[in-house]
């Protein structure tokens, strides 16, 4: 009878030593599916207009750290047009770009068309770095882009919303959102040129 018992400790012991490891293996593959899923959401799958009318797809930004920024042309931050040109001229040859979207969100500060958008930047800011069609940045009509960037069942990172015009959002190099840079932050803030340089 003491065997017996002895022996049948014995099993669940055996089976405990089993099934521990087991749960653990279970966990980290469901875990694993959890991140593999999240990596498929990146800003990769999209494909928008740029100011001229062309076709501009994220995937060919693979391996670069990107800013996306909503911008305006009449706006009291309308001048950090020149600081990210020259952000993106410093950095452009590390595999760094800036992908700039104009909205008329706030205050009306950017009502004009594209082209005339594109005379503006061009004219008064000397603007290099890709530019794209005006879009909608929050409420009903936001753009798909956008709505990845500040919702965390897409991008897998966080939550956020858009404050005003020259909001800046941080993609590595595998098209993940890693941060959010609020609006009166300079282009060449620490925040940024650190983390393009890292």
């Amino acid at each position: 009878m003491l065997s017996n018992i002895i022996t049948f400790r014995y099993k669940i012991h055996n089976m405990k030593k089993l099934l521990v490891p087991a749960f653990i293996l279970l966990f980290a593959t469901v875990f694993a599916q959890k991140e593999d899923y999240m990596d498929k959401e990146t800003i990769y799958q999209f494909k928008v207009e740029d100011l001229y009318g062309n076709e501009f797809d994220f995937s060919t930004l693979k391996g670069k750290k990107i800013l996306v920024v909503n911008t305006a042309s009449e706006c009291g931050l309308t001048p950090q047009y020149e600081g990210l040109q020259e952000l993106y001229d410093a950095y452009k040859s590390n595999n760094f770009v800036i992908v700039g979207f104009p909205a008329n969100n706030f205050g009306g500060q950017e009502p004009g068309s594209d082209e005339e958008i594109a005379a503006f930047c061009k004219q008064n800011y000397g603007v290099t770095f890709p530019m794209m069609s005006k879009i909608s940045v929050k409420g009903k009509d936001m753009h798909p882009v956008y709505q990845f960037l500040t919702e965390k069942s897409k991008n897998g990172k966080e939550d956020s919303e858009v404050e005003w015009n020259f909001q800046k959002y941080l993609v590595d190099e595998s098209g993940h959102l890693v941060k959010v840079i609020a609006p009166r932050t300079l282009p060449n803030d620490p925040s940024i040129t650190d983390w393009i340089k890292s």
